[in-house]
């Protein structure tokens, strides 16, 4: 059998295009805020090529060169110290914004484990579900109950951090691999009743969340602040018509909340217009189609299962951000992958890719 020894140039460009997005961006919505805080415009900007990009860069060429099936052997160390690191959030080390408890303070870095656990989490996963005893997926005791334990321990350990929406697509991304690797259809049907009926749960009993959607139903009980950032989102948009108000002239970011991170995507599309919407959402559509390619022809179980998980979570994340910003679905907090501030998740999206081209070199044709 015949194999590629060069990269995915297609994901490695596409890939390119979404950072250089992403930067310029991150500028255009950043400037004024860096310096009315900050005294210095490019003050996000510096930071995210500082604490994300670098990091990003150093993690994007381990994954492109390190061979991938190390990562099965190691993936259960990765899962502990992910795990150790969601738990320290709620010790000295971690730091709350905005109401939320989801970052670790270590000196002048800030890390948040919920965006370590996408990388690490599907890892595991892939290593446990493509081991040798491959009929595990299609057993009680040795594949669905320990599957549902461990996935239900991190949706816990991250609704307690109040990151409902790293745990849905941390969850959505597990259950993809899980029925891709084999598993009885029945047993994924109950997963998803189940996870359903928890969530569901779990967002009408909190307050907060069950005002995000109450809002989106437009219900006349919730209050005009619960609403406020889905309308701005929506006037932003609106205001870029068909081919925008070009780079750095966006006004609504003034009144528009999360602009660098939950948001970004109003302000690139009140910037560059429709055409420019379409454009992104076009990389993003490329880039996670071919993933699933090259995911069908992966030469072995666990790089099919690392790159389905991996293009799930990169789907699905785009979708919600740019759905809770289009009003599609009730607004979350969700950053873009590449594009929003966050140097955690933009590291870990390039470890991502890296990873993702060192497979695509084994790839049947």
């Amino acid at each position: 059998m015949k194999r590629h020894q060069s990269i995915d140039y297609i994901i490695f460009a596409v890939t390119g295009l979404l950072l250089i997005i992403g930067l310029a961006a991150l500028a255009s919505a950043s400037s004024d805020l860096g310096e009315l805080k900050f005294s210095d415009a490019y003050y996000y900007l510096k930071h995210q090529v500082f604490y994300g990009l670098s990091f990003g860069i150093i993690g994007f060429w381990i994954g492109r060169t390190l061979n991938y099936r190390v990562y099965k052997k190691i993936a259960p160390i990765f899962l502990l110290l992910s795990l150790a690191a969601l738990i320290l959030v709620f010790s000295p080390l971690g730091l709350t914004s905005g109401g939320a408890q989801r970052w670790i303070q270590l000196g002048p870095v800030t890390i948040q484990p919920s965006e370590l656990l996408k990388l690490f989490f599907i890892g595991y996963l892939a290593a446990w579900l493509s081991s040798t005893k491959r009929e595990r997926q299609k057993s009680i005791g040795e594949g669905f109950l320990p599957f549902l334990i461990i996935s239900g321990i991190i949706a816990v350990l991250l609704l307690v951090q109040n990151s409902t929406s790293a745990a849905i697509i941390l969850m959505v991304a597990s259950l993809a691999i899980y029925f891709i690797s084999g598993a009885r259809k029945k047993y994924v049907l109950v997963l998803i009743m189940l996870g359903i009926i928890s969530f569901a749960t779990v967002i009408m009993a909190t307050d907060y969340r069950r005002e995000r959607i109450l809002s989106y139903l437009k219900s006349e009980a919730v209050s005009e602040k619960s609403t406020y950032q889905g309308q701005q989102a929506l006037i932003t948009i609106g205001s870029g018509g068909l081919t925008g108000v070009g780079y750095g002239q966006s006004t609504s970011k003034n009144y528009l909340p999360e602009r660098i991170g939950d948001s970004i995507f109003a302000i690139i599309a009140e910037e560059f217009g429709l055409i420019g919407s379409l454009a992104v959402i076009s990389l993003f559509f490329t880039l996670v189609t071919r993933m699933f390619i090259l995911a069908k022809r992966a030469g072995d179980q666990f790089g099919k299962l690392l790159l389905a998980g991996f293009a799930t979570i990169i789907g699905f994340q785009t979708f919600i951000h740019i759905g809770a910003n289009s009003g599609l679905i009730p607004l979350t907090g969700v950053p873009l992958p590449f594009i929003s501030f966050g140097g955690t998740a933009l590291a870990v999206f390039m470890t991502m890719i890296g990873i993702t081209l060192n497979i695509s070199k084994s790839v049947r044709k």
